[in-house]
């Protein structure tokens, strides 16, 4: 039992890193690019995004196609320039989103590295105390057989 000698706390605290804050890593390895790409994916996946594009789509089909004539700002055919657009936006959007969400999953594996870290620590710790306990209990029974003898 001498050979699996516990660690002194002294002694575990000079095994830790320090713990790292996964967000923090994560954000200043950002360039203004990968900024930017994040910002788009979070706000164009969202339903208010959507909804504004319907709405706008809605509106420039209808008022294009139902308004008085003379009031129209994109007559016919023109809503294949918004057919266009709406295409360039996808096309466009499309891979800042794929980017957005490769650099969310470089911040997760960051999470993970940290939470495997943590996890590696408070194991160590556990065996040590596991390791105390049982020899506290080896002290115990050791001193309660002697009592016993007396």
């Amino acid at each position: 039992m001498e050979n699996h000698k516990p660690k002194t706390l002294k002694e575990l605290k000079a095994l830790r890193k320090p713990v790292r804050n996964a967000n923090i890593v994560s954000k200043q390895k950002l360039s203004l690019l990968d900024k930017l790409a994040l910002w788009i994916t979070k706000h164009v996946g969202t339903m208010g995004f959507f909804f504004a594009i319907f709405i706008w789509t809605v509106f420039w089909l209808g008022w294009n196609s139902l308004a008085p004539k003379e009031a129209r700002f994109d007559p016919f055919p023109a809503f294949v320039l918004w057919l266009f657009i709406s295409n360039m936006i996808q096309i466009f959007l499309m891979p800042l989103i794929m980017i957005g969400q490769n650099l969310q999953s470089d911040h997760a594996e960051v999470r993970a590295e940290a939470d495997f870290e943590v996890n590696t620590k408070a194991e160590l710790e556990i065996e040590t105390i596991l390791m105390h306990l049982e020899n506290q209990n080896k002290i115990i029974l050791e001193i309660l057989e002697k009592l016993e003898k007396k």
